[in-house]
């Protein structure tokens, strides 16, 4: 590393602790580079009142990520000095959560063939400990070892004799935290060196000395390595003085507070300042490396991840090209808690990639509750409050970012963990609202929780392994977002679909028609043709939805209302690919629109015949609590999904997947009566029905085919990117949603008087499809498709037979008739028909045949 890289920067200001130090008589006394590289804050802890700030560590102070990674590379280089090449080669590093975790890693880097593990506070399924310890002075204790490989800790995981265990943690106070530590593990697994590391080393003598005794009674050398040492002078009542001092400023600040809400409100209405936009940006992640060293982190995967960090840079530097406005010259890569180095590293490599165009800086949020006080000698200027957002073990509570409100950073890079990609990030007063209040742009970047493959514990005498039914990929795959996988915006919708966009899967329609009714292939092995409309049914189109719009727009607002009321209050949005996709997005629009609500939402595949996407499920369920989970569709016709989806849900938990979800399914219109949730029972058109992928986000149906999807993958999907031209997926959304306000009185009536009348499902649909599949010599309810819906699906997809019209239907079945002429389908008036239309699919149709790869074979 270049003496620049490994150099903080500094301002030849006031010292950032002599605010504290004034008021309190604190003082630090070491070497000449300690004031540089700690300031004081004080914090509301019954243990201790003061707080060293670091100006290098990127936890509290932004800083250059180049100058953070530089620091703990150059002590790890350090180390492996101390050590010698092959004795480095036998260590491992243990990083203390979840200030250290970061520093950490970067030692580890400094070490070079070092694999890493760092404590952490985060439980997680399945996964035994390998050990935990305490921190005396924390405000939060606990801290647990959760290794993937439970020989890490005994050896490195090469096993061979025990290694050298280097533990780092940012400063080194006391020393309770460490003899904790060793205490803990080297009952496990005794060793005969241990290497201490810590950019400060702030002990008194006494502790020195304790130190010394503690080593000299395991029978183990212990090293210390750290970039500066001192110690902290305080007087006697430092710590009720600066608990006093904590409870003035707070209540002064209130005081303030409140006196300027009151000038605002005497003042009259203040406008309302615009948030910045938040944005997702896909990564690309590395399949197989962890986001972190929770559960261990190895030389390989070190490598994996470098060689990866320049095009993830790239990535990051052209959406903030994308922004409007100009570039953004000050930039803040943001990490989550614990998740220090993936974050940091993304810092270095963006440094590398914006140049001297921009000046980048890094920190993380925090658990640590720490008095901010707006004055340049004192470390901590601002902080923002926002709740804990990855559903803590130890219960709710409030996180904080500090130093960066008012820093002018002209875009925000906020990267998480899947885990943490909830509702609560994306609440009104959520991380990514409090940093669009104090920025031009925020970025947000979600790297994949990485889930252990083996839970099991192993190598305790006496204890069984027990072998689980079934083994979880180590990383699940991520949901595809536009623009990159749909036309839809990123927030819009999360696909949990692997992307098939290069694989041929398209056949002539009467082919598929021919091997589905045969029993040659299932409907999801291929896919139709896409249907390319006429310019006079595009018309059709165009006028249906401004003519429907603002019956849509009611439906919308009814479902989600009721959706808000019973499954609320931020429920988790999952369509059903692909006819319930724009009815999830417009649903997520109308929450947002009244409510301010943020939620999430995902496309899942379901084929009837087949069940739902099992890896998807487990995906829902390892990012949210199934139970918050609301399954949406577009419609229901007899109700053939509806019982499919309760039955997948079924055994899928027969089957040892997680429990909780509510297999109900959300629809817009239910004229089938085969569900409880909906906007309305009227069959009417939905113009979305209309089309294919031009209306979907150009997105296919989904395909579910054994040589295609494998037991860990998503059912797949096609982008049709060459349809863009013909795109009228946004022209849809936003000319309902341009409704929503014109709407919203009807909907609160409807919504209530729907949440106060019986909606149990009548079935209706269903006996009347059985009845008309007898009466028309079908046999066979498949083949019967009842809805305005399901009818325009019919003869845009498959080999229709003949078309029922309820008589004096009228203008929702215009576009019917359009497709049935072009088609040479016959339209056949009747009365008492509880549809506005059904399609009869041909019973009988035989022209060629479809293999399971969907192309055409000869039959015999």
């Amino acid at each position: 590393m270049s003496e620049r890289a490994t150099r903080e920067e500094t301002v030849d200001v006031v010292w950032s602790g002599s605010w504290v130090a004034e008021r309190l008589g604190v003082a630090l006394e070491g070497d000449g580079e300690l004031q540089e590289l700690l300031g004081l804050a004080l914090r509301r802890n019954p243990k201790r009142a003061h707080l060293l700030v670091s100006n290098v560590l990127g936890k509290h102070v932004p800083q250059r990520p180049s100058v953070v990674h530089g620091a703990g590379f150059e002590l790890g280089e350090r180390v492996r000095a101390l050590l010698g090449a092959q004795e480095a080669r036998r260590a491992v590093v243990l990083g203390y959560a979840e200030t250290a975790t970061g520093l950490g890693h970067a030692v580890a880097d400094g070490l070079r063939d070092a694999p890493y593990l760092h404590s952490t506070r985060r439980p997680v399924a399945g996964v035994e400990q390998a050990g935990g310890f305490e921190e005396s002075h924390s405000h939060a204790t606990s801290h647990l070892l959760l290794p993937e490989d439970r020989d890490l800790l005994a050896s490195g995981g090469t096993g061979a004799d025990a290694s050298v265990l280097v533990l780092v943690d940012d400063e080194f106070s006391t020393g309770n935290t460490v003899l904790n530590t060793i205490r803990a593990l080297h009952a496990l697994h005794p060793r005969e060196r241990y290497v201490i590391v810590a950019l400060v080393d702030m002990r008194s003598a006494d502790d020195r000395d304790r130190l010394t005794v503690f080593a000299a009674e395991i029978g183990a050398r212990v090293d210390l390595v750290t970039r500066s040492t001192g110690t902290v002078a305080l007087p006697d009542g430092v710590l009720e003085r600066g608990q006093a001092l904590v409870a003035a400023q707070e209540a002064e600040q209130a005081g303030r507070a409140e006196r300027a809400e009151e000038a605002e409100e005497a003042a009259g209405a203040v406008e309302d300042v615009d948030s910045a936009p938040v944005t997702r940006v896909d990564l690309d992640w590395p399949a197989g490396v962890p986001d972190g060293g929770r559960h261990g982190f190895t030389p390989a995967h070190r490598a994996a991840l470098e060689a990866a960090l320049p095009a993830m840079a790239d990535r990051i530097a052209a959406e903030l090209g994308d922004a409007a406005g100009p570039a953004p010259r000050h930039v803040l890569v943001l990490g989550f808690e614990e998740l220090m180095y993936a974050p940091l590293r993304l810092g270095t490599a963006l440094e590398a990639a914006l140049g001297a165009d921009a000046e980048v800086r890094y920190s993380t949020t925090t658990r640590s509750p720490v008095l901010a006080v707006d004055d340049p000698g004192y470390a901590i200027r601002t902080r923002l409050v926002f709740p804990a957002h990855d559903d803590p073990a130890d219960g709710p509570g409030d996180r904080y970012a500090y130093n960066v409100a008012g820093a002018g950073f002209d875009a925000v890079v906020a990267v998480v963990d899947s885990t943490a990609d909830t509702p609560e990030l994306h609440a009104p007063d959520g991380l990514l609202a409090r940093l669009a209040e104090h920025t031009g742009h925020v970025l947000l970047a979600v790297l994949p929780s990485y889930v252990p493959a083996t839970a099991a514990p192993t190598g305790v005498p006496g204890t069984p392994t027990p072998a689980p039914e079934r083994q979880e990929p180590a990383v699940l795959p991520e949901p595809l977002r536009g623009p990159d996988f749909s036309s839809y915006a990123p927030q819009d919708v999360g696909w949990l679909l692997q992307d098939l966009s290069d694989t041929e899967l398209e056949a002539p329609t009467e082919e598929r028609e021919e091997a589905i009714q045969s029993g040659g292939a299932h409907y999801a092995e291929s896919l139709p043709v896409e249907y390319q409309p006429s310019a006079e049914y595009q018309a059709l189109f165009t006028a249906a939805l401004e003519a429907s719009a603002a019956r849509i727009a009611r439906a919308v607002g009814t479902v989600t209302e009721t959706v808000l009321a019973e499954r609320g209050p931020r429920p988790v949005l999952v369509s059903l690919a692909r006819a319930g996709t724009p009815v999830g997005v417009l649903m997520r629009r109308w929450a947002q629109h009244r409510h301010g609500l943020d939620l999430p939402h995902y496309a899942i595949s379901i084929v009837r015949g087949r069940g739902i996407d099992a890896t998807a499920l487990r995906w829902l369920a390892a990012h949210h609590d199934p139970a918050d989970v609301v399954f949406v569709d577009g419609w229901t016709g007899k109700g053939a999904i509806t019982r499919e989806l309760a039955a997948a849900i079924t055994e899928f938990e027969a089957s040892g997947g997680p429990a909780g979800f509510d297999p109900e399914i959300s629809v817009l219109a239910d004229p089938g009566g085969c569900v409880r949730t909906y906007g309305t029972r009227e069959d009417f058109l939905i113009p979305s029905a209309c089309l294919n992928s031009t209306v979907s986000g150009l997105i296919s149906r989904t395909v579910l085919r054994a040589d295609l999807v494998g037991p860990d993958d998503f059912h797949g999907g096609k982008f049709y990117r060459e349809l863009a031209d013909s795109d009228v997926s946004g022209l849809f959304l936003d000319t309902i949603a341009a409704r929503f306000d014109e709407v919203a009185g009807q909907v609160e009536a409807a919504a209530k008087e729907l949440l106060a009348a019986d909606r149990a499902p009548t079935w209706e649909g269903w006996a009347a499809v059985e009845r008309i599949s007898e009466e028309y010599g079908i046999h066979d309810v498949n083949l019967v498709k009842p809805g305005v819906g399901e009818t325009t699906r019919v003869l845009l997809r498959r080999v229709p037979w003949k078309i029922l019209a309820k008589r004096g239907a009228g203008a929702d079945l215009e576009h019917i008739r359009l497709l049935a002429e072009q088609r040479g389908v016959p339209v056949e008036e009747v009365d008492d028909l509880p549809y506005s239309c059904v399609g009869l699919i041909h019973p009988r149709f035989t022209r060629g045949a479809t293999g399971a790869d969907g192309k055409a074979v000869q039959g015999a």
